[in-house]
């Protein structure tokens, strides 16, 4: 792993399981703070030797104002992991869940700067079928474009890629038509040159297998008043577009995980996913259309501009503005 610091933060209701083990041994051996944020369901007595747990009483206890805000019961409880991690100094921040097990690549040493092929000016791309033959895509995309043409992938130029997605093998991170319908197990080809998302190009992103360089932090933010199976869906869409303001690129790269995925009810996975289904497109039509500015220091308020769009249409209740502006306001103070 690189020799900035580094913070692993992953939020789970489970006991110590397989993969909390696994992480914690692979964080203890390499010096990263592994940060477990609990919610209400969690074990009062959680203990794992190399894993920092913070359950509900404890993280009542952090001096963020958005600790006593933020709604239990839901995934968005996860930014407190964040906060801390950037409190303690981190450079990067790695994030999975408490089902997908790390292969040894998941520890290689992240850079920010990659040679990879940069879908730029395409709309919606695809960039599962970058790693696949089989007609599978990414929870979050929209299924009106999932019969467009597949744009022919760019040569390969240098990029700056302050958010990493890593892939998921054996369950990727797929929506419930794909699971009620698709291939399954399924793992990714390797490809010897990732693929990037440049200015004008969108694909969703997630929560499974992801990286995060210093500059892109303040877009970590979760919604916590939206679908739970949107949260981080949603938060992908904001931090592409505001990427595109920054000259950023979001990586896709090969997969560093496998899933051997926690108990769902599928039928009540697509039932929280309809109103993605519904209005994953027209979010991003909306958000395209936003007079965003560049710059770290215009982050913030590109941000309220998007979750603005989200209030409007109905997505993302009112109760989300206090967050935010916890958050921005906590983000601020932690330099």
């Amino acid at each position: 792993m690189s020799s900035a610091r580094t913070a692993l933060v992953i939020t789970s209701i489970s006991a110590p399981n397989g993969v909390l083990q696994s992480f914690a041994e692979g964080c203890s051996a390499r010096g990263i703070d592994f940060i477990l944020i609990g919610d209400r369901p969690s074990p009062a007595d959680f203990e794992l030797e190399g894993c920092d747990f913070w359950g509900l009483p404890r993280q009542r206890t952090m001096p963020f104002e958005l600790a006593n805000l933020l709604p239990e019961r839901h995934y968005g409880r996860k930014n407190l992991g964040y906060l801390e991690a950037i409190q303690r100094g981190a450079e990067v921040i790695l994030e999975s869940d408490d089902d997908n097990f790390p292969r040894e690549p998941f520890w290689e040493a992240r850079t920010r700067e990659h040679h990879a092929a940069s879908f730029e000016g395409t709309g919606w791309v695809n960039l599962y079928r970058s790693f696949s033959e089989e007609p599978i895509w990414p929870r979050g995309f929209p299924l009106e474009n999932l019969q467009d043409q597949q744009p022919a992938t760019p040569a390969p130029t240098k990029r700056n890629c302050p958010i990493q997605q890593g892939l998921a093998d054996e369950n990727p991170d797929v929506d419930a038509i794909y699971r009620l319908t698709g291939k399954l197990p399924l793992n990714f080809d390797q490809r010897e040159t990732p693929v990037s998302l440049g200015k004008g190009a969108w694909c969703p992103f997630n929560s499974q297998n992801t990286s995060w360089f210093r500059e892109a932090f303040t877009l970590l933010y979760l919604p916590s008043y939206c679908s739970f199976r949107m949260t981080d869906i949603w938060r992908s869409y904001v931090a592409v577009r505001i990427c595109w303001e920054n000259g950023w690129d979001v990586l896709f790269h090969n997969a560093t995980v496998w899933q051997e995925r926690n108990a769902h009810n599928l039928m009540k996975d697509f039932a929280d996913e309809v109103i993605g289904y519904q209005n994953n497109k027209a979010i991003c039509d909306r958000l395209q259309a936003l007079p965003l500015k560049p710059g770290a220091e215009h982050i913030g308020a590109n941000m309220r501009a998007c979750y603005n769009e989200f209030i409007t249409m109905g997505l993302v209740g009112e109760d989300e503005r206090p967050l935010l502006e916890a958050w921005l306001s906590d983000i601020a103070k932690l330099g």
